[in-house]
């Protein structure tokens, strides 16, 4: 009994997060009469002004959107690029904010150049690694080996989490010290509107990292194989 409140206050802890970014950001993506343009024709805009004219606006999948600093390029979701809902608006004015980071070249965009790629390759191995846990085993019966490739490919894949956690900072500032005063001082969305928009852009900042708490899942998932290996 303790046990299963316990499993299931973590559970919840884990993937908490990831549904509250998910509620926020479907509550608010209602299209709204009066607003004066999409999410993608604010994000031109923007871009506009403030002489961004190398950065294009684009589509991209359904719920991945993203600022990408290689092309250059500001992908939002179809129901976000034509929708005019307070989400659109919000994650729109999130993205250029990334835009506006790393075309001006700000330190904070450091933490993704320096983290995100070592995230990814950590997610990867651990995978990877887990992965052949059962070729292992059936090739090499040897339990220490087993073990230990499970013990590392469970590190790798739980560092993954932290690592992602360090790029926190760079969405905070493309979220409130860049969309946020954009929105407010613009006078882009109206007054009674913005408690909505700062609890948006909070569900941005976090969604990288509610993703990888949601990640952690994973290890439940491989330490019952591992056990079942045993």
């Amino acid at each position: 009994m303790l046990f299963g409140f316990g499993a299931l206050l973590l559970m919840l802890l884990i993937l908490g997060p990831q549904w509250w970014v998910r509620y926020v950001l479907s509550k608010h993506n209602k299209s709204l009469d009066g607003m004066p343009g999409s999410g993608g024709e604010l994000a031109n805009h923007l871009l506009e002004r403030f002489e961004l004219t190398q950065v294009k606006v684009e589509t991209t999948d359904e719920g991945a959107d993203h600022y990408d600093p290689q092309e250059n390029r500001v992908r939002l979701s179809p129901s976000y690029f034509n929708g005019k809902s307070l989400t659109s608006i919000a994650v729109a004015a999130h993205e250029v904010g990334h835009a506006i980071q790393f075309n001006r070249n700000e330190k904070v965009t450091y933490l993704r150049q320096r983290y995100l790629p070592k995230a990814h390759t950590m997610q990867k191995m651990g995978i990877y690694l887990l992965m052949a846990l059962p070729m292992i085993t059936s090739l090499i019966r040897v339990p220490h080996v087993i073990a230990l490739t499970a013990f590392v490919g469970l590190m790798t894949l739980f560092s993954s989490v932290f690592i992602y956690a360090a790029i926190l900072p760079e969405e905070w500032d493309a979220s409130f010290n860049k969309a946020l005063p954009i929105l407010e001082e613009g006078d882009y969305v109206p007054e009674q509107y913005l408690p909505a928009i700062r609890q948006i852009l909070k569900a941005c900042a976090l969604t990288y990292v509610a993703a990888a708490l949601a990640d952690i899942l994973r290890l439940w998932r491989w330490i019952a194989i591992i056990k079942a290996l045993r």
